[in-house]
């Protein structure tokens, strides 16, 4: 028998077997004690293979069972049930304390024969006083409780064993007069018969009430565990000592029960003068009269104060000697309670360690080579102190069982859902055990916590989960690769995989975004605005394109930095790097590669190229081609335009390179992450693109800080017919379920533009003029070493285009002064229009607005339908 195995029975054997045990045969009857028994057995034998196979998947430290659960489900769940099964560990202190008190005080009543105030008040004193002497002894630190409570527990075991061996003699021993007077008659058929079935009495008279006050006697099972970081081998002695534990401890238990059931009535008065033996001549009934005892009018009276129903000390009026019991009931209650003090501080030890919960650390700190938690031993004092003063054993028991049973409820559920996940690291040594017997565990647990006391369990709940509601909204900087983690692996490949089977539908349509961030941290209101109509809805990957000359200055851990970076900004978005030679070229592998079965971009973001005219004319014409290219893989396309430009590498403090430690923490605020209050977004819906121009402002509103701003649609017509088309679109867009403020028709966008604006567009454009009275002959030669020079030709074909996108850009100008978003339809660029040429068309058009300016286009695929099917 190992060591690990006694100090297991130990804390299993305790207060209940000695004081509680008959006393619940007698109310709930034999049967019913053996389904208490063996319900009890179930939920902890279960919760022994499943401690069992967790132990075994790698070395547990110390903390046992909060780092057992922890690192299986995580810290949202692991920390909650941390620091209740710490707080259950000090009221388990407390109750084999106050059982440790109430034989100490029924001794000095015998003694003195009166107490020093009252019965609860006593055992508040002795109980007090007794749980000061065992925090000292744990102030001792551990290798001197390890003579208390290691070399100690081979005495304790010692004790115990024979207390019981001195009872189950007893039982056979022929009773003499006192005894039967207190009940006991030896083994008898008809006492045996009688005690089978209830027969409740009392406030705790109820079938669940008892199996309340039993269950601490099965919930030693994890003290081990508890402090397994002291065991040279946690994973071998683990499994066999507790499974062990448990088997000859229910062997007890089963024995008491039966022998006790066997052998006393349920009714004594002890009294001498009640055995017919001196009063033959009084009538009496009952099976106290077959016994040759008249216990009648005690039982009558209900002041009968000994017999299984009313007396605590049952077995130590059935053994040899009622010396040899005490002392048993002493090492049980002590060593239990010892045991108890130890583990606790360890396991919140661990727990504050782990830094889960704020304010707490403070009673982590260790002390000497073993790192002894002193402070937390002085909180687990304080509140075992605190239901010492409850003074009630029937009292605190219940409230221990709702802490274990939840406990043991999560160990099963981390068991069952670490196998059922199929994690390649879950690999225990322990091999016999079942993911589905855990589950029954664990739901058995649970049900039994509100059948015992629903209240106390839903209380327990609503802590569990507002500290884990508290841990998932601070997200804990962790990652102890848990069951969590390889069950959403899980359920995210099932449902990529279920998706590729499901056809394309236009209801379903969602703009799933690859967005050319770069760093995410250089663009931050690029990352903003698609994240804004993305988030929760839509997929958003932001991509980085990383050419190979700059490939040396970006850091190694660039990604995990940039990944943080977006989660600090709750962007929810996957973040890509990709090195190539050229925009166009990454551009391109990304719009091919990215992504997963359905869940694809089919959009492609970009910045708007601010410097245009100043760089180098090869980069001009990489970012023309990547938008082209883009229409040609049938991408929708958006560029997002904004005055200051989106790039804010100078407002990052980063030391000569676009990521830094200090620039990827750093957080620029946005004009997206502002309230927009009750401006309006207007929609310039200039060509049908399929729908894209309209659904992208219209996700925009359903967020919290654009729902009040109001969809404007803006679009061209005839002066003659205005009334018909602004009826005709307002009808349409109602048809689409489109909540549109207002409709406007433009006609006077074939005016000539102002002078000066078209004097502006020519200067922009100049410096990419080919002049061909200067070129002479050579014009398409020189057309084909530089395709971004604009010749005559180009200018004069496209003249009528630009003079109606340099008014379209005034009307803009003019009626979107308060708009906090203008949404402008995307020109397609030609395959013989110049990039130089084309880009001065997308500046004439977005030019001097104000307000952020989008420029969209879908791929011409419906993305609305006003059909229901």
């Amino acid at each position: 028998m190992t060591g690990f195995q006694i100090r297991a029975m130990l804390n299993i054997w305790g207060v209940i077997m000695y004081l509680r045990l008959p006393w619940i045969t007698s109310q709930a009857g034999l049967i019913l004690t053996y389904v208490i028994i063996f319900m009890s057995i179930i939920v902890t034998t279960i919760t022994a293979t499943s401690v069992s196979a967790i132990s075994t998947n790698g070395k547990v430290y110390s903390g046992g069972t909060y780092f057992m659960i922890s690192r299986s489900l995580g810290p949202e769940l692991g920390a909650p049930i941390g620091l209740l099964f710490a707080f259950a560990n000090a009221i388990a202190c407390a109750l084999h304390t106050v059982g440790f008190s109430e034989i100490v005080r029924d001794l000095l009543k015998v003694r003195h024969a009166h107490n020093m105030v009252d019965d609860v008040n006593d055992v508040r004193i002795i109980g007090a006083i007794t749980v000061v002497i065992l925090l000292c002894i744990t102030f001792a630190g551990m290798a001197w409780e390890a003579k208390v409570c290691s070399s100690s527990p081979i005495l304790f075991f010692i004790a115990i064993m024979l207390s019981l061996i001195n009872y189950f003699v007893g039982t056979v021993i022929p009773p003499n007069t006192e005894k039967e007077s207190v009940g006991f008659f030896g083994y008898r058929g008809d006492i045996f018969v009688e005690n089978l079935l209830p027969s409740y009495r009392g406030p705790n008279g109820y079938f669940f009430r008892l199996f309340a006050i039993f269950f601490p006697a099965a919930t030693g099972i994890l003290s081990g565990v508890n402090i397994c970081g002291d065991l040279k081998d946690p994973t071998g002695g683990i499994p066999k000592g507790t499974l062990l534990a448990i088997l000859w401890t229910t062997l007890s238990y089963l024995l008491i029960s039966v022998t006790c059931a066997s052998s006393v009535v349920r009714d004594a008065s002890g009294s001498l003068n009640d055995s017919l033996a001196l009063n033959s001549s009084i009538h009496c009934s009952g099976l106290g009269c077959k016994l040759g005892w008249n216990f009648d009018q005690c039982e009558q009276n209900n002041t009968c104060s000994f017999g299984l129903a009313n007396h605590f000390q049952i077995l130590a009026i059935v053994s040899g000697s009622a010396h040899l019991i005490t002392i048993g009931i002493f090492a049980a209650t002590l060593s239990s309670a010892l045991g108890f003090l130890v583990s606790a501080p360890k396991i919140f030890q661990c727990l504050c360690k782990d830094n889960i919960y704020p304010y707490i650390g403070f009673f982590g700190k260790g002390y000497g080579k073993n790192n002894e938690p002193l402070r937390g031993y002085c909180l687990m004092f304080c509140i075992a102190m605190a239901f010492i003063l409850i003074g009630d054993l029937n009292t605190i028991a219940p409230v221990i069982s709702n802490f274990f049973l939840c406990s043991y409820g999560l160990i099963n559920f981390s068991t069952f859902h670490a196998s059922i996940t199929k994690s390649p690291g879950w690999r225990p040594e322990y091999h016999y055990y079942s993911p589905w017997t855990s589950l029954f565990g664990s739901i058995l647990s649970f049900l039994l916590m509100f059948l015992f006391t629903w209240w106390a369990a839903l209380i327990t709940f609503c802590i569990v989960l507002f500290l884990l509601g508290y841990v998932s909204y601070t997200k804990p900087k962790v990652n102890w690769g848990t069951s969590y983690q390889a069950g959403f692996y899980n359920m995210a490949l099932s449902f990529s995989m279920s998706l590729t089977g499901v056809e394309d539908h236009v209801k379903n349509f969602r703009p799933q975004c690859l967005v050319l961030t770069g760093p995410p941290n250089v663009r931050p209101a690029l990352v903003d605005f698609v994240g804004t109509f993305t988030k929760n809805i839509s997929l958003m990957i932001c991509g980085n394109i990383i050419m190979e000359d700059e490939k040396s200055s970006f850091p190694q851990h660039s990604t995990d930095m940039l990944v943080d970076w977006l989660n600090q900004r709750k962007v929810r978005s996957f973040y890509t790097s990709f090195t190539a030679d050229s925009l166009k070229e990454g551009a391109h592998d990304l719009m091919q590669a990215s992504g997963l079965g359905k869940l694809k971009p089919n959009t492609l973001v970009l910045g708007y190229k601010m410097n245009w005219q100043e760089c180098k004319p090869e980069s001009l014409q990489d970012y023309v081609n990547t938008i082209s290219n883009a229409f040609d893989s049938s991408y929708g396309i958006a560029i997002l335009r904004m005055m200051d430009g989106l790039d804010v590498t100078d407002n990052l403090h980063s030391a000569g390179v676009y990521i830094s430690d200090e620039g990827s923490d750093e957080q620029v605020r946005s004009v997206f992450q502002t309230k927009q209050g009750r401006k309006s977004i207007d929609i310039y819906w200039i060509s049908d693109d399929g729908g894209l121009t309209l659904l992208v402002p219209y996700l925009l509103t359903r967020r919290n800080r654009w729902k009040k701003c109001k969809l404007r649609v803006f679009i061209l017509g005839d002066q003659e017919t205005m009334k018909e088309d602004r009826k005709d679109m307002k009808m349409l867009l109602k048809r689409f379920r489109l909540e549109i403020e207002d409709v406007v028709i433009i006609t006077d966008v074939d005016k000539p533009p102002l002078a000066k604006n078209l004097q502006r567009y020519e200067e922009t454009i100049a410096p990419f003029r080919l002049y061909e009275e200067q070129a002479g002959g050579e014009v398409h030669e020189l057309k084909r070493l530089s395709p971004w020079k604009v010749s005559d030709k180009d200018l004069e074909a496209i003249k009528p285009k630009i003079e109606r996108t340099l008014r379209l850009n005034e009307i803009i100008k003019k009626n979107s002064i308060h708009a906090a978003l203008v949404v402008i339809s995307l020109p397609v660029p030609d395959v013989t229009c110049p990039s130089s040429l084309y880009m001065s068309w997308l500046d004439a058009l977005s030019y001097g607005i104000h307000c952020p300016a989008l420029l969209i286009r879908g791929n011409q695929e419906n993305v609305m339908t006003f059909y229901c099917q």
